[in-house]
């Protein structure tokens, strides 16, 4: 995990990868939890006997809950101490090129992208690209964008 010492530290950083995660590996349970959290309980997501005669093979994760494991897996990319607050502020250019199977495992890796002053703070945009092991393609490419807090 890289450390940042506040936010001259991000920026001096920009373009920089961020290296990658753990792997993770997507259960069924946390498909069904989701499925249960979001209402979105399409049989590609949790009917495996259906879903494995479906145009995936298997069951899949919702593509949100790809994007909403960012929190997570990007946790073991970066922190920035000397800030007050971290705002998560919004999301850029999401994009779901491949599912993800049930039972694959994912991590993200990550690169900041820019960081601009702000009245609140500094808005630093990171992108992230979630891979699953095993495949050419990702799962989720997307760009946060937060406000860090002085």
């Amino acid at each position: 995990m890289r450390v940042f010492q506040g936010i001259d530290d991000v920026e001096s950083a920009v373009g920089e990868h961020l290296g990658h995660s753990d792997w993770l590996e997507i259960t069924q349970e946390r498909v069904n939890v989701f499925a249960d959290a979001t209402g979105d309980h399409q049989w590609i997501h949790v009917d495996p006997e259906r879903a494995a005669q479906g145009p995936f093979g298997a069951p899949i994760a919702h593509g949100y809950l790809t994007l909403s494991l960012l929190p997570k897996l990007g946790a073991d990319l970066m922190r920035v101490d000397g800030v007050k607050l971290v705002i998560n502020y919004g999301l850029n250019k999401v994009r779901f090129p491949q599912p993800v199977k049930v039972g694959a495992k994912v991590r993200a890796g990550g690169e900041i992208v820019s960081v601009e002053q702000t009245k609140q703070g500094a808005q630093v945009v990171v992108k992230y690209t979630i891979e699953i092991q095993g495949e050419g393609k990702p799962a989720c490419v997307a760009e946060t964008v937060r406000v860090l807090v002085p």
